[in-house]
């Protein structure tokens, strides 16, 4: 029997829930940069794929709007998914000047 495709409902739903409980604020960060949406002020993950990671971000005017980043490459295990938000979060500090 071929293993279910990455990522499994169970272990999107245990990533979303920990990105929104202990990673909130990176996530403003990740949307602010790489999502190309500077006046976020709360961004909360809302789901993800092999390919991409997807946020809802509401914008300083109140406005909310759907933000997908991709991944640098297509994941296939657990482990990736920690070390491509890793990556963002260090890109999205550099790209906007924070130290």
């Amino acid at each position: 029997m071929p293993e279910p495709a990455f990522p499994t409902p169970d272990i999107v739903a245990a990533i979303l829930r920990h990105m929104d409980e202990d990673h909130a604020d990176d996530s403003v960060l990740i949307c602010r940069a790489l999502g190309q949406q500077p006046a976020t002020v709360v961004a909360a993950m809302t789901g993800m794929d092999a390919d991409s990671i997807t946020f809802r971000a509401t914008l300083a005017s109140g406005a909310s709007t759907t933000v997908t980043i991709p991944w640098s490459e297509r994941l296939t295990e657990r482990a990736q998914v920690r070390a491509e938000v890793a990556r963002m979060y260090h890109e999205s500090r550099a790209a906007l000047g924070l130290t």
